[in-house]
């Protein structure tokens, strides 16, 4: 049996086992939502560490002696709910906002969320906790009207920098830049073993893909595979290690497989379009052949914000843009 037979098994054989116990028992399992400050939700994920959902983006939450850091200030409406949940799981003062990207329902809240905290430095750079980012989230957030400087990073890194990083809680924090776009970044908190996706990973709809930030299928791709890295994988030989916990930007927790799936998935359909381009398909008949059909019942829309053809629409464009590069 390989090893990647091996692991296939173990996953099912967990997954079942799991099942039996909180048959059983009836337990809550970790990754259950738990209702918190009405439509907030918050999800023990280590020890030290929460996810919160119903706010923007999944918001990540680190506690310790030396205070919390929050990863994603959600939208602005929330702020206040979000700092009030935030103090239920800890008394402690917030040190650190970090921004996964410049998207509304991830620094709307940085504002009220930082002058609600207290930073560690000493003389202070300013009232309230540290904001940071990649560099070209503050590049996005001037070009917003109306958004509060308040609100803007008060500490940035460059994407040529790749990675910063910081201690806080005894537990190394590592932000690195994401290849998706300009101003995507990965948080991983390497103790914990849990690592803040950010947009590279969004287990509810096919992957955003925002030009306007740089962000091209390639780019999105690229990502995914640095995410791999950084993520471990559960161990199909030990099974008290569950691997690296993955925190996507909506939906469900994840492992490093599940990773692997979305990124596999990702390539079937992009190079599904490349191949439709090379038969000189117009974008037009690449929607109606319908490239991301298989996918569709678990990641796909005809509505909203992003729908399935907003996103093949992505594809044949950034394919289009980078074959117009190579000429």
């Amino acid at each position: 049996m390989t090893q990647a037979t091996r692991a296939i098994v173990h996953r099912a054989v967990v997954a079942a086992l799991s099942v039996v116990v909180l048959g059983v028992f009836g337990l809550t399992s970790a990754r259950a939502a738990q209702p918190e400050n009405g439509d907030l939700v918050v999800v023990p994920v280590r020890q030290h560490f929460y996810m919160i959902v119903g706010d923007g983006e999944n918001i990540g939450v680190q506690v310790g002696d030396d205070g919390v850091v929050v990863v994603n200030a959600g939208t602005a409406a929330g702020a206040d709910g979000l700092i009030a949940t935030v103090k239920k799981l800890s008394p402690q003062p917030i040190r650190y906002v970090f921004d996964t990207s410049a998207d509304p329902d991830v620094v709307g809240g940085n504002a009220p969320v930082a002058a609600a905290g207290e930073t560690l430095f000493s003389p202070p750079k300013g009232p309230g906790a540290e904001i940071f980012g990649s560099a070209n989230v503050i590049a996005q957030l001037a070009e917003v009207n109306g958004y509060p400087s308040s609100g803007w990073p008060t500490d940035t890194y460059l994407a040529s920098e790749t990675l910063r990083t910081f201690y806080l809680n005894d537990e190394p924090i590592i932000v690195r830049h994401a290849s998706a776009a300009d101003s995507d970044s990965f948080v991983l908190f390497r103790r914990s073993d849990v690592v803040m996706a950010g947009d590279v990973l969004d287990m509810t709809r096919f992957p955003f893909i925002n030009a306007a930030d740089g962000g091209t299928i390639d780019r999105e791709i690229a990502a995914l595979n640095d995410l791999l890295q950084i993520a471990v994988p559960p161990s199909p030989l030990i099974y008290s290690y569950n691997g690296t916990e993955v925190v996507p930007a909506h939906g469900r927790l994840c492992d490093q497989w599940e990773v692997v799936d979305y990124r596999d998935m990702v390539v079937i359909i992009r190079d599904t379009v490349a191949g439709m381009m090379s038969r000189h398909m117009t974008l037009d008949q690449i929607e109606a052949a319908d490239p991301a059909k298989a996918y569709e019942p678990r990641f796909g829309s005809t509505t909203g914000p992003w729908t399935t053809n907003m996103f093949v629409a992505a594809i044949y464009h950034s394919l289009q843009a980078a074959k117009a590069r190579k000429k």
